[in-house]
């Protein structure tokens, strides 16, 4: 039985791989890229998070300005991808933007989600 709890103590740490947080959070960058009518991909990377959820807002708040930017006020995400590797997260997001509030569960109410964006310190387009 002991060896048994030393061999499952042994595997959970050899799974953590995630770097802990050693700071604030650094948003490195977006890299917007028009894909098609109003598909838009969206790259971001960042720095000194802990949680994959930090990514996936990085790349809504880029979406919900470029909507913005080019006049639209929704978007709504179609995928967003993301990975981590040695404290370094990535997120490639693909959204659609349109005048009108699109259909789906994802949906986005561009100007109410730049001021959220604004009130957490979260950079735009």
């Amino acid at each position: 039985m002991r060896s048994a709890i030393i061999a499952l103590t042994a595997l959970v740490a050899c799974g953590a791989t995630t770097t802990a947080p050693s700071g604030p959070i650094r948003y490195e960058g977006i890299e917007t890229r028009l894909l098609e009518g109003d598909l838009v991909s969206f790259y971001v990377k960042l720095v000194n998070s802990g949680i994959a959820q930090d990514v996936t807002d990085y790349a809504e708040c880029a979406a919900a300005q470029y909507a913005l930017i080019r006049g639209y006020g929704f978007a709504r995400n179609v995928r967003t991808l993301v990975d981590e590797e040695g404290g370094v997260w990535v997120g490639d997001a693909v959204y659609t933007i349109s005048p009108a509030l699109p259909r789906g569960p994802k949906t986005l109410d561009a100007e109410v989600t730049v001021a959220e964006c604004a009130r957490r310190s979260i950079p735009t387009v």
